[in-house]
């Protein structure tokens, strides 16, 4: 039976549009899909974008991976999928690959992100925080070099220049002094040095309630994953509790982040014997991260038409100014920061209680 893909999935290219649909065809047969049931699941920051189809087989239903390869390094998904499931993680199982064009028939993890399960008004959801933490710790326990790349100074300063070149510069519109590039390079040289002092391990890079399928009864499933690296330990749990989408208050991030040290040291990770050390070391990366994403935001406003991922940059001016606040190094970054946003300072500094919760 022909494929007709449903008049809410737009195709820019209507080529690309027809590759699709024979791939798709010549899947049905092998994979019991029905063709009437094709529809959006979600699509993201990259170029990539993701159907839902049913089946008649036991799965139910799969997902589909609309990943043009001139745009998407589909091999970094298919081989980093392996990865995490050597590890224990549940991830999707790669079905079929069309390598020529970038189309990729995956199991379906479910409808649901840790995300959507969390009401944001309501209290924390401390449970669902440590089977993240439990996925992510069975993730760095299979660590080793030389398998992903290096999370490196040179991407580490690569991702941290978005920062004056599409932030500042493009969606401010005004390009840095001489005055506040001297400090930015200051900053940007602390912030490099703090993160690589920490020992390396894989690295998801973006691993945070978006990104993770939630079943009850279930490990978190982990998606978007592609672009994972071997760098800072710090990173991860930076990323966890300094969500992009979602915020919490500093003792419910404290209170998961000690949890994570805890157990990460009781499994031989290298996270250290000072907690204080830890999380200072998690403060830096998650700065180096904030600035990083507010210049991703804009260029994909900017550039790529994406406007709805801006709105969250007051979250990230807020979370730099609050780590900023803290150390007397990244002070003129603070005041950097402010006087570009026009803001006076009114947040509460103090610092962190770092005791130990049990």
């Amino acid at each position: 039976m022909p494929v007709t893909p449903p008049s809410d999935i737009a195709w820019a290219d209507p080529a690309r549009q027809q590759l699709f649909t024979r791939w798709l065809h010549a899947q049905m047969p092998v994979f019991q899909l029905q063709p009437g049931s094709l529809r959006m699941a979600s699509a993201d920051a990259s170029f990539r974008r993701y159907f839902r189809i049913d089946s008649t087989d036991a799965a139910g239903s799969r997902i589909i991976m609309d990943a043009p390869p001139d745009k998407e390094d589909n091999a970094a998904f298919v081989r980093i999928a392996a990865l995490l499931r050597e590890a224990g993680l549940r991830v999707p199982e790669v079905l079929h690959w069309e390598q020529e064009n970038g189309f990729l028939l995956l199991s379906d993890l479910g409808a649901h992100t840790m995300m959507q399960s969390i009401d944001p008004q309501g209290p924390p959801p401390l449970a669902r925080y440590q089977e993240a933490v439990d996925a992510l710790i069975a993730w760095q326990l299979a660590s080793r070099p030389g398998v992903l790349p290096a999370y490196d100074e040179a991407l580490l300063r690569r991702e941290l220049q978005l920062f004056p070149d599409w932030y500042i510069t493009r969606h401010k519109g005004q390009a840095p002094t001489p005055a506040q590039d001297k400090v930015l390079q200051a900053a940007f040289d602390a912030i490099v040095s703090e993160n690589l002092a920490w020992p390396s391990v894989f690295v998801h890079r973006d691993f945070m309630p978006r990104n993770l399928m939630y079943t009850p009864g279930q490990a978190p499933g982990v998606l978007d994953f592609q672009d994972a690296v071997y760098g800072p330990i710090t990173y991860d749990i930076a990323s966890l509790m300094r969500d992009a989408f979602i915020s919490w208050d500093e003792d419910f991030c404290l209170d998961v982040t000690v949890r994570y040290w805890d157990r990460a040291r009781k499994a031989g990770l290298p996270v250290g014997d000072d907690f204080g050390q830890f999380y200072r070391g998690v403060e830096w990366m998650g700065l180096q991260r904030h600035l990083k994403v507010a210049g991703i935001f804009a260029r994909l406003t900017l550039r790529d038409g994406k406007p709805k991922y801006l709105a969250d940059a007051p979250r990230f001016i807020g979370y730099i100014r609050a780590t900023c606040a803290r150390y007397v190094a990244l002070r003129p970054l603070l005041k950097l920061v402010e006087d570009l946003e026009g803001i006076t300072p009114a947040i509460n500094l103090a610092p962190p209680d770092l005791r130990r919760r049990d």
